[in-house]
């Protein structure tokens, strides 16, 4: 049973994540982008993962250290969807297995 604490969490992480797209979608919508600007909307979700895998780069754990090789490996042979997939199985699988 979740507590309500995490749940209230969890639902303004949803409503701050959801906002953000929508503003993103409503400042952009009529404008007309370079390819620049173009060129940095495309590699933003990148950008995010990798600030939220940096800090395991560093960590003392192996199953953590496996689990990041083959989500490097993962992300330069497909989309990013397959790659988060692997990513947060291979996280869960190995931290089971070296538990």
């Amino acid at each position: 049973m979740i507590s309500w604490d995490s749940f209230i969490v969890f639902c303004a992480m949803l409503g701050v994540t959801y906002s953000t797209r929508l503003l993103g979608f409503f400042a952009l919508r009529n404008r007309t982008l370079s390819r620049r600007a173009q060129t940095v909307m495309e590699a933003a979700p990148g950008c995010v993962l990798i600030s939220v895998i940096a800090p395991y780069f560093v960590s003392d754990k192996p199953h953590e250290l496996i689990a990041i090789t083959l989500t490097v490996w993962a992300a330069s042979r497909f989309s990013m969807l397959i790659t988060v997939l692997i990513g947060v199985g291979s996280s869960g699988l190995f931290g089971y297995l070296f538990r």
